[in-house]
């Protein structure tokens, strides 16, 4: 059986079209996001639809906690589905929280999400003051229980204490070189090298504002993540999409300003255009077909579509 086609990440409000969409474009498995801001009891009831979700539409998708269950729903057909956190807010400040969600299914979360919480500091903090005592135990939970570590929207110190004071390998799951689109949401090399030399991934993103906006073209973003697999090598780079398919400006407004309602007379967020060559997850033929024109070989193409996820995977979560 090939390597599988792994999403790192997509954050859409999941419905059977975009499951299908996932099926279309050959996805095998994916992190779907359940948490961002959410507390520990918000977040579980997220888990409970997602759950009757993949259950009702249990002929194109099903629930996987580790590689096995990858290789399981390649096999049959199905889009394996990874509820995974952007934020260790349902963590709350109560370290056994962890192993609470990882008994429910969670094998990945990211330690914070663009503003500073208990764990540590964010990628749009002024200061990156860096990881907090808390946020060192629970890097220590999440390395025992096996829970995949994310440092996308993780600020530049607080991602390189995270490497130092993991035992297992980290992620970058959705970011790209701060070199090739300059905003603080990418990573600078220093962090991206720490990630990758430790045994870790970049999954490199597609969402506009860390890929160029509307108007990239497929052959600079192929051109990019060649660059980083000759920088990295080509066992440490996969595709993270940041797909958000199905959310209206509301939920944008949410992503970017937390549990506040909005101002009086403050008008909603446009979700940023995406470039004509991927607008969702049907699209995801086209990144493998551009890095082989690109020249990497077929293989070396199928480690970075999936079979590096699949690795990292097995290596963290079991």
């Amino acid at each position: 059986m090939p390597a599988p086609v792994i999403d790192g990440l997509q954050i859409n409000d999941w419905n059977r079209e975009i499951l299908l969409e996932c099926r279309a474009g050959g996805i095998d498995a994916v992190n779907a996001t359940c948490a961002v801001w959410e507390g520990a009891v918000e977040t579980r009831a997220t888990l409970e639809r997602l759950r009757a979700l993949v259950e009702a539409n249990a002929d194109i998708a099903v629930l996987v906690e580790d590689g096995a269950g990858i290789e399981t729903a390649q096999a049959a057909g199905r889009v394996g589905i990874l509820p995974g956190f952007q934020n260790a807010s349902p963590f709350e400040d109560r370290v056994e929280l962890v192993a609470d969600f990882h008994a429910r299914g969670v094998r990945i979360a990211q330690l914070t999400y663009n503003a500073r919480n208990l764990v540590g500091g964010a990628c749009y903090d002024a200061v990156d003051e860096g990881l907090t005592p808390f946020g060192r135990d629970v890097i220590a939970e999440m390395n025992r229980v096996g829970m995949l570590i994310d440092l996308s929207h993780v600020g530049d110190r607080s991602c390189l204490e995270a490497v130092a004071a993991s035992a297992r390998p980290v992620a970058i799951t959705h970011a790209n070189p701060r070199s090739f689109v300059d905003v603080p949401r990418n990573k600078p090399d220093a962090v991206i090298r720490a990630v990758t030399e430790r045994g870790g991934m970049i999954g490199v993103c597609l969402y506009p504002v860390v890929a160029g906006g509307a108007t990239a073209r497929l052959e600079e973003f192929a051109a990019m993540v060649l660059r980083l697999v000759d920088d990295v090598g080509v066992d440490h780079v996969g595709i993270g999409s940041d797909c958000t398919r199905g959310w209206g400006q509301d939920y944008l407004l949410y992503l970017r300003a937390g549990r506040r309602a909005p101002l009086p007379g403050e008008e909603l967020p446009v979700w940023p255009a995406w470039p004509s060559w991927f607008t969702g997850p049907a699209d995801f033929p086209v990144l493998g077909e551009s890095l082989a024109a690109g020249g990497l070989a077929a293989g070396d193409v199928a480690k970075v579509l999936g079979g590096n996820w699949q690795r990292l995977l097995g290596e963290t979560i079991g």
